[in-house]
């Protein structure tokens, strides 16, 4: 298992090529809803749409949340980009023995405050017009691990749309169920489907 190794001066020149990045690609970066921060441990559940996913999550932590930052992936991936693990991506080998590693480690980092865990619970890219997401189970595992210990689930939706202008408008869209213990993965997989379907209902709203 490869694990984070944050680096606080790679994490800044990094950002810096971001934001370089953002203004590049997009015509704008908007952050639409409001949650209140419960000072818990953060579990982000969010779509996998394309290959700049977990850069937009890094830069809405950095807008709103301010945590260290954590976000799984499959060890192949990694490997191939070392340098996302002083971002704070880990390491899992699914259908390994050293995935139950992978899963406890998850589960500590959701017992610290300080922490934010990403997770895609897709398990792989999917087009943001796939309207019905299925969560994998095998990571509901880090719920059973660490459900003794309350932590606050953020939803994020990621929606782009062009319009009339020649870059797209990422649309990010958040909202948090009330913070508890207990969080069952078949339970989130639906709260995530009714956020996600309302968040698709206020999106054509832009363009009317």
């Amino acid at each position: 298992m490869i694990k984070a190794r944050h680096s606080k001066f790679f994490q800044s020149l990094f950002g810096l090529y971001l934001s370089a990045a953002f203004r590049r690609h997009f015509q704008s970066m908007e952050v639409i809803g409001e949650v209140e921060d419960k000072g818990l441990p953060l579990l982000i559940i969010a779509n996998h749409m394309s290959w700049w996913d977990g850069f937009w999550i890094l830069e809405l932590n950095k807008k709103l949340f301010r945590r260290r930052f954590h976000v799984m992936m499959l060890e192949e991936q990694l490997r191939q980009n070392l340098f996302l693990s002083r971002l704070g991506a880990f390491s899992i080998r699914k259908r390994s023995k050293s995935a139950s590693t992978s899963i406890a480690y998850a589960a500590s980092l959701l017992q610290d405050p300080a922490n934010l865990l990403l997770i895609f619970p897709q398990g792989q890219i999917q087009s943001q017009h796939h309207h019905e997401f299925s969560f994998e189970q095998g990571w509901g595992r880090i719920l059973n691990q660490q459900d003794k210990h309350p932590l606050q689930i953020i939803f994020v939706a990621n929606l782009l749309d062009w319009g009339s202008k020649q870059k797209p408008i990422l649309r990010q869209y958040i909202a948090s169920p009330p913070a508890r213990q207990g969080f069952t993965c078949d339970d989130l997989e639906q709260q995530y489907n009714s956020f996600f379907n309302d968040c698709l209902s206020r999106q054509k709203q832009w363009l009317s």
